[in-house]
């Protein structure tokens, strides 16, 4: 992010004195934008839909987009939206991201703008629900798009407005997310110097900015195990190979790795199975038994061994019991990595709209982002808005993902103004 000594001339003589009252002006028009970016989150709140298929989502955002004269691609990874706002003066580029898809959660909320939709997800009817937030996301990047549209002609440079669908991730069998953004180009023509984003996160007080250089969420791959036995009566187990009892000692095996055969003093690091799937009556031992799982590190050298360790622990002991155990593990997000640099020089910014009881230093978490994917490819800074009433005891809180997952909805407004600043105070020159 070096700048040349001609851009620093170029872009202080046509930003003027007036690039020092642009924030003012912006904060404005954010106040006012509030009750709109409320009616926004509730909208989609109430109408979510599942990884790649956000097609109302996106004609929202779309539509929005136009009518702020912001030049809009649709499309993108199937049904993600692309905004480019040239601002009046010569400046650089950065990119804001926002995700758009919604969980497969029946919700549990009693909110006059509940989810009640219903959808097919990997051919079972569940319910649909926005348990992780990304409405306000959504709700929040269209309401920076409004903010900054309204100073088009004071604002030096361009910012381009990501609306990114299948963060959670795409169907079986199908691509998309970032990586597919990526792929087909939303980072070129043009390409941005930086990209910021933010998620908000449950049992952090409302409004609460949290942040972190470096590291800061985990790398998630996705493990799957076929355990292959020989089916018998539930009477006569010695006449089969039980795919059953040589699942659950996988399972126990695995836990061995981060517990003892891992140095989590140099970086920590989980592996859950979290699925199960054998046999059909009770007096039948089955053929064979499915487990998935994840698995999460923040170092690749780290990773492969937890890889290699997972196979081995899971051939050994199948092939102990007379079975056979197949191990899948596929690569899925990696670590999603704050620039150093770029965190400093924003921490200014977040410092003045969060206030200082209002920001804190956020620990690494063993959650993961696709927006790792961007940050791969230019730097970016992440960061997380906390949404749990002030008044609620942060540790009962129920967390993202969950069906009783709840938004307090004053904690719109900081994530706003955050969000809308860092791209104010970057675009200005230094």
């Amino acid at each position: 992010m070096r700048r040349t000594l001609l851009w620093c001339v170029l872009a202080s003589t046509a930003a003027g004195a007036g690039a020092q009252d642009l924030w003012p002006r912006v904060e404005q028009h954010l106040q006012q934008l509030q009750p709109k970016v409320v009616a926004w989150r509730r909208d989609v709140h109430q109408n979510p839909e599942l990884s790649n298929r956000e097609l109302r989502t996106a004609k929202l955002v779309a539509d929005h987009l136009r009518t702020l004269g912001i030049e809009v691609q649709t499309g993108m990874a199937h049904t993600g939206v692309v905004g480019l706002l040239r601002g009046g003066k010569p400046g650089p580029v950065i990119a804001l991201r926002a995700d758009m898809d919604a969980l497969p959660v029946a919700e549990e909320l009693d909110l006059p703008f509940r989810s009640q939709v219903r959808a097919e997800y990997q051919g079972n009817e569940v319910g649909v629900m926005h348990a992780c937030g990304h409405d306000a996301h959504v709700a929040i990047l269209m309401g920076v798009a409004e903010a900054l549209a309204a100073v088009r002609a004071e604002l030096p440079g361009t910012v381009k407005f990501i609306f990114q669908p299948a963060e959670e991730g795409p169907p079986a069998g199908e691509e998309g997310g970032a990586s597919l953004m990526v792929k087909e180009g939303v980072l070129i023509n043009p390409t941005p110097e930086a990209i910021f984003g933010l998620h908000v996160i449950s049992g952090i007080p409302a409004g609460m900015v949290t942040y972190r250089a470096g590291p800061l969420m985990a790398s998630a791959d996705w493990l799957y195990i076929t355990v292959k036995g020989r089916q018998t009566h539930g009477a006569w187990p010695w006449k089969g190979i039980d795919p059953i009892i040589t699942s659950a000692q996988i399972i126990t095996g695995l836990q061995n790795i981060v517990a003892r055969q891992l140095d989590v003093s140099k970086e920590p690091a989980v592996v859950t199975v979290a699925t199960v799937h054998g046999g059909t009556r009770k007096n039948i031992i089955p053929d064979e038994v499915q487990m998935s799982g994840t698995i999460r590190t923040f170092d690749e050298d780290m990773r492969a061994e937890v890889h290699a360790r997972i196979k081995q622990i899971a051939e050994a002991i199948a092939s102990a019991n007379g079975a056979l155990a197949e191990v899948k593990i596929e690569k899925a997000v990696p670590v999603t990595h704050n620039d150093a640099a770029l965190t400093e020089r924003v921490l200014p910014t977040l410092k003045r709209v969060a206030g200082t009881t209002g920001l804190r230093a956020q620990p690494r978490t063993m959650v993961a982002e696709d927006f790792s994917y961007f940050q791969q490819q230019v730097p970016g800074v992440f960061f997380f808005v906390g949404v749990t009433p002030p008044d609620q005891d942060m540790a009962l809180a129920a967390p993202n993902h969950s069906p009783r997952f709840f938004i307090d909805e004053s904690a719109l407004l900081p994530g706003l103004r955050a969000l809308t600043a860092i791209a104010v105070d970057y675009l200005q020159p230094e």
